[in-house]
């Protein structure tokens, strides 16, 4: 859909509305399957349903279907079967009608729908799985585990981590890759317990692998800002080569040219481009010695960076270089089996939970994600090159991860239902009066929502960038120039 852009305004603006729409469509699929599981779940069991919505809140439409009330709420944050007979949710799903008048349902009813909408989301997941495995996601994982930069005077440049090392284990844990969601290198760091980490790494020209202890930063949060995670200092190797060069700019004027690989900077051997990113990051005005290969040839320049001419009011100091990704397989398309998806995203989500209730690493409540989180990556998603494989690959997670939360035994969650319909059965009557129960699941439920509101409230603040407003950040590089010396 870019070329919807080159139309103008209205064509921008028709391509922000379809990705919406695509998105809603896409978010309310989950939705509307993990409720319709429950549904299917009542109707087997003989329940009164008396609304089925998607979203919360005051109805924008509603639609009265077989004494059924089929409605969209106003708060774009899951969704609802309201169900008198089940424990009582009008705190989310609003008055229904006299309970007394209806007769009283099993316990194993109650089991069944509430497990009903987590295994629908279950086997939604399922699907999606499917889908990828036939029509395969972008292999965007970094498989090398060796350490490309090392951040100077960081943790694990004060421990001895060193640009080249290649990391074997972290804390006792076998890593294959560093920035896959399973057992990668970014993945055990925040993961990780105790005062210091372990690195066991294999160092070239060392015949045994060297293990190391790093301390560990963690930026400070706030009350606008999540806390960070755990973090060392360190970046991937990311093999590369010079994919482009402006005319008239310092990469230029240095004879860099297309196509050069750079293998040096300042005599050291370089990995990634990010260590000629933090020089100028942190020194605009540096001049460093360049080791490019051209070919056969190698050469050494002196390089500086500089504002560009245009556009005018752009105010970041840059080389004039465009870097491309010497690894072929970041481009290839790679076939999961379906159940590999979704044990993986499984296990994800059981670490995380582990991480939530295990004091001594860095994850916390405050990094979940909420709608807003959901809705801003599907939206990312959606304009990438083979972004729709992505869709499908994020929904496996998703629908894994919705699954799993909402078995989570907390009153009102499915699971909480599901524990409520077990106290049940063993003590062969309700655990609390009716009464009392609604009681206790609006104190729940609002303490959902604060939870909800919660994470939203930092989801929408890294939306907005943290508060910080780049200047630059809707320029791109082919708008950049740098005019002759002279002028």
């Amino acid at each position: 859909m870019e070329w919807l852009s080159s139309l103008g305004f209205f064509g921008s603006v028709l391509r922000v509305l379809i990705l919406i729409v695509e998105v809603i469509i896409v978010f309310n699929l989950l939705i509307l399957v993990h409720e319709w599981g429950h549904f299917l779940a009542a109707k087997w069991r003989g329940l009164k349903i008396e609304k089925f919505y998607i979203w919360f809140g005051k109805p924008i439409w509603k639609k009265t279907i077989n004494g059924v009330e089929y409605g969209l709420g106003s708060i774009p944050a899951g969704g609802f079967v309201a169900l008198p007979q089940m424990a009582p949710m009008d705190a989310i799903e609003g008055q229904v009608a006299d309970r007394e008048s209806l007769p009283p349902i099993t316990p194993m009813d109650k089991i069944i729908v509430a497990f009903a909408g987590p295994l629908f989301s279950f086997m939604l997941a399922c699907v999606f799985a499917m889908l990828v495995m036939w029509v395969g996601k972008p292999d965007r994982v970094t498989r090398s585990t060796t350490v490309g930069f090392v951040v100077p005077g960081g943790e694990a440049a004060k421990a001895g981590l060193k640009a080249g090392d290649k990391i074997l284990e972290i804390d006792g844990t076998p890593v294959t890759s560093f920035d896959a969601p399973l057992d990668s290198v970014m993945e055990r760091i925040p993961f990780s317990q105790g005062p210091t980490i372990k690195f066991l790494v294999q160092r070239p020209g060392v015949a045994e692998p060297i293990l190391i202890e790093s301390g560990f930063t963690v930026q400070p949060g706030g009350w606008l800002q999540r806390t960070g995670l755990r973090r060392v200092g360190i970046a991937p190797e990311s093999p590369f080569k010079v994919g482009d060069v402006k005319e008239n700019s310092p990469a230029a004027l240095a004879g860099i040219q297309k196509g050069d690989i750079p293998t040096h900077l300042n005599g050291e051997p370089l990995f990634t481009p990010s260590a000629i990113g933090f020089v100028f990051d942190k020194d605009p005005a540096a001049k460093i010695k360049l080791t490019v290969k051209r070919g056969a040839e190698t050469k050494e320049v002196e390089l500086t960076s500089r504002t560009p001419d245009l556009p005018v009011g752009y105010d970041e100091e840059l080389t004039g270089m465009k870097y491309e990704s010497l690894e072929e397989e970041t481009k290839t398309l790679i076939y999961p089996n379906w159940w590999t998806s979704v044990k993986q995203s499984a296990t994800m989500m059981f670490r995380t939970i582990k991480g939530l209730v295990t004091p001594g690493d860095s994850i916390g409540f405050e990094h979940l994600s909420g709608p807003v989180k959901i809705f801003n990556i599907y939206y990312t998603l959606f304009q990438e090159e083979n972004g729709w494989r992505m869709v499908l690959w994020f929904s496996v997670v998703l629908n894994v991860n919705l699954a799993i939360m909402n078995l989570i035994p907390f009153p009102v969650l499915d699971g909480g239902h599901i524990v409520m319909g077990i106290a049940e059965m063993i003590r062969r009557r309700p655990i609390l009066h009716m009464k009392w129960l609604e009681v206790f699941q609006i104190a729940c439920a609002l303490m959902l929502f604060g939870f909800i509101f919660y994470v939203t409230w930092f989801d929408s603040w890294d939306l907005l960038g943290n508060g910080k407003k780049d200047p630059n950040a809707n320029v791109k590089y082919e708008d950049i120039q740098f005019l002759p010396p002279k002028e």
